[in-house]
């Protein structure tokens, strides 16, 4: 019955990951409720989060929507700091782990309820000057550490990064998605090497988020930027309220 629940949420969060972000807050938990010691869930939804990342690259590839030459920029910092996050989040005991998720879910949750997603422009030119190059670069990289930590709400943080670049939500989310693909595959080779993931549930996760990453890429294009305006706004919303029952 658990398992069935856990394919069922799987479904959800791929929805909810690739066309706003914050699955985790739904997937973290539950492990943990599931039985999994909370580093091992924090390793063991990197399973689902690849597999779903993985699918949903590709659909977006398909659409045309894929900005390739940033997304690659982007996502080598964001790789170099996920493999320290991962690294402290397989060193931290479980009892840290489940404060600094608590914490880090409220403050995820009040830079969302900002919404800077408003802010993003229409997509313009990719030749960005020295100055903002190093920026981005800086700003990646920041969101890498914070992804290879604890994934939850990253989504969030790499598409308010991407305000620095002028895309506009749809092409912000083909790049977020990519982004999440590359980091989230090296981190899970150190959550595995760490013996930190279990693979049943993991890949019983996955299967349900390659579903909703499927769905949610396709909505993503063809519902536009509004859509998803609205979209991250309830999910910020839900995110919120759960925050208040979250223990």
């Amino acid at each position: 019955m658990k398992e069935i629940l856990l394919f069922l949420v799987g479904i959800l969060t791929g929805f909810v990951n690739v066309i706003a972000g914050g699955g985790s807050f739904l997937t973290i938990p539950l492990l943990i409720f599931m039985g999994l010691p909370p580093t091992v869930a924090n390793g063991t939804n990197r399973l689902g989060i690849f597999l779903q990342s993985l699918f949903a690259v590709r659909k977006f590839h398909q659409y045309g929507v894929f900005p390739v030459k940033f997304a690659i920029f982007a996502a080598i910092p964001a790789t170099l700091g996920s493999l320290l996050g991962a690294y402290w989040a397989t060193i931290i005991s479980e009892n840290s782990f489940k404060k600094y998720l608590a914490i880090l879910m409220i403050v995820i949750t009040l830079i969302t309820l900002y919404n800077p997603l408003n802010k993003l422009k229409t997509k313009q030119d990719e030749d960005f000057s020295l100055r903002r190059k190093i920026v981005i670069f800086i700003v990646f990289f920041l969101i890498g550490i914070y992804g290879g930590f604890i994934q939850a709400g990253v989504g969030f943080l790499i598409l308010a990064g991407m305000m620095l670049t002028g895309y506009d939500l749809v092409a912000g989310n083909a790049v977020k998605t990519f982004v999440i693909l590359i980091f989230t595959l090296f981190a899970l080779v150190i959550f595995i090497m760490n013996a930190k993931v279990n693979f049943t549930l993991g890949l019983i996760l996955g299967a349900g988020s390659i579903i909703g990453a499927n769905l949610g890429t396709t909505v993503s294009v063809k519902k536009g930027n509004k859509f998803i305006q609205y979209f991250v706004t309830v999910c910020i919303i839900i995110f919120a309220v759960k925050l208040l029952f979250y223990k």
